[in-house]
């Protein structure tokens, strides 16, 4: 099986070109698992198809290291507009790819060297209701900068989808003990019915906001595009910012803007290919 490693700011995924190399009858969620171990695998945060797609241009799939299906992912859309458009997939600058979590529509920013640089996405309208979220809660129809406590410790939060769910913890320090000890209790807390990734946010100033982030089904991650736009929302739902802000990762920086003309968050950030190589382990079949 061919593949190409990416990654969006340090948040890295095995690539499959799906036109190229169909995995018909292959047990997806245990090859994700064999190929994202970074001791006997290829090593990354999971695997991401790119498919043909009756529904838009392409297709992304994506499966998390533990072979649980993510609804979207903004680092690996920002990668596969990358893959698609260096590799001749498409001659356009702009497409679209569905998602389980939706159309998106990013537009490729290319260089001199006529390969992708940068990737501006139109990830849409952020959904605040519990029910699309999902979360279990009856004490409102939507959860915004309520009180939210776990393990003896009350936080200020925000939920909301992105394509995918998020909880956002507006924090005094960012701090990685909170995310490793926090991050796995509240992914797997009963108001989330299908989990959720969980971001740890302090506002620096209007324009800038430091963060990290514990991904559904991934753990800690050096970066997570919907949870950069779901952060940015909820800060600026706060008023504590400004519409176009820089998210401060672990892995770099990503700049994302709520345009008040269309409801649209638009994501703006780099994505790289690594190398490609052939995986020569043995493929998984469904029983």
């Amino acid at each position: 099986m061919k593949f190409t490693k990416l990654h969006g700011l340090g948040n890295d995924y095995v690539y499959v070109n799906c036109f190229e190399e169909p995995l018909d009858g292959v047990d997806l969620p245990e090859l994700a698992r064999r190929v994202s171990d970074r001791h006997f695998g290829i090593g990354g945060d999971g695997l991401i198809l790119i498919m043909p797609s009756d529904k838009a241009d392409f297709r992304m799939r994506v499966f998390n290291n533990d072979g649980s299906e993510a609804k979207n992912c903004g680092n690996g859309l920002r990668c596969v507009s990358k893959y698609v458009y260096d590799h001749a997939l498409t001659d356009n600058q702009s497409f679209s790819i569905e998602t389980l979590g939706g159309i998106v529509f990013p537009v490729v920013h290319v260089g001199d060297d006529s390969k992708v640089v940068t990737v501006t996405i139109d990830m849409g309208e952020p959904r605040f209701n519990c029910t699309d979220i999902p979360m279990a809660t009856r004490t409102a129809p939507q959860f915004i900068e309520q009180l939210f406590e776990v393990e003896g410790r009350a936080f200020t939060m925000t939920s909301l989808s992105m394509g995918n769910p998020h909880a956002i913890l507006f924090v005094d320090e960012v701090r990685g003990e909170d995310v490793h000890k926090l991050g796995p209790i509240i992914e797997h807390h009963p108001l989330f019915p299908e989990r959720t990734n969980v971001e740890f946010i302090k506002v620096l100033d209007p324009k800038h906001i430091q963060f990290r982030v514990w991904e559904r089904g991934s753990g800690e991650t050096l970066a997570c595009g919907t949870g950069a736009c779901a952060a940015a929302v909820a800060a600026i739902q706060s008023g504590q910012t400004e519409r176009n802000v820089t998210i401060h990762l672990l892995g770099g920086d990503l700049h994302i803007e709520w345009r008040e003309a269309d409801n649209h968050v638009y994501m703006t950030g780099s994505a790289t290919e690594v190398f490609t190589g052939v995986y020569g382990g043995e493929i998984p079949k469904l029983a």
